[in-house]
């Protein structure tokens, strides 16, 4: 399983208000939260966020409350892989759960750049910046994590093994 997109780059403790404010919060649909994703710490992302771009954040990405909006929000958006140098716990068990691939690499979350091309291998953790030419080595998501992932996640993958029994 591979993601390869243009990056967006932010900063440290990137909080989930500033993911989704919590003025959207009533919103029960994906691709309306998506469309307010980011918006109070970047003004251009909804508009420039294409399918299979990826996210890049230094440290304590998705601090701050515990809604799932958040991680659902991004995903939505088209990010197909957020890659920071450390997640909040519960940011990340979110994450996982509804589906959006994330990535801890400490040097790849401090190198890569705003706009430049990577690609992501979830098999071997290879972090690829074609800007730059350089790679790093993100952890491999094992078997099991991109089944959930594929399946869009923890509900949807018990759902399908349930039904497959």
């Amino acid at each position: 399983m591979k993601a390869s997109g243009k990056v967006f780059k932010y900063g440290d403790n990137v909080d989930t208000d500033v993911i989704i404010p919590a003025r959207y919060l009533a919103e029960t649909n994906p691709k309306g939260l998506a469309k307010h994703c980011m918006e109070d710490i970047d003004t251009d992302f909804v508009g420039n966020v294409k399918e299979g771009d990826i996210m890049v954040a230094r440290k304590n990405f998705g601090c701050g409350s515990s809604r799932e909006h958040a991680p659902i929000a991004i995903k939505a958006s088209g990010i197909s892989c957020v890659i920071a140098e450390t997640f909040a716990r519960i940011f990340y068990r979110n994450s996982i759960n509804i589906g959006l691939p994330i990535i801890e690499c400490p040097e790849a979350a401090r190198e890569i750049e705003g706009g430049d091309q990577v690609e992501v291998d979830f098999d071997s953790g290879l972090i690829t910046d074609k800007t730059s030419g350089k790679t790093y080595k993100g952890q491999a998501f094992p078997p099991f994590m991109q089944e959930l992932i594929a399946a869009g996640g923890l509900v949807n993958y018990f759902n399908k093994k349930s039904a497959d029994k």
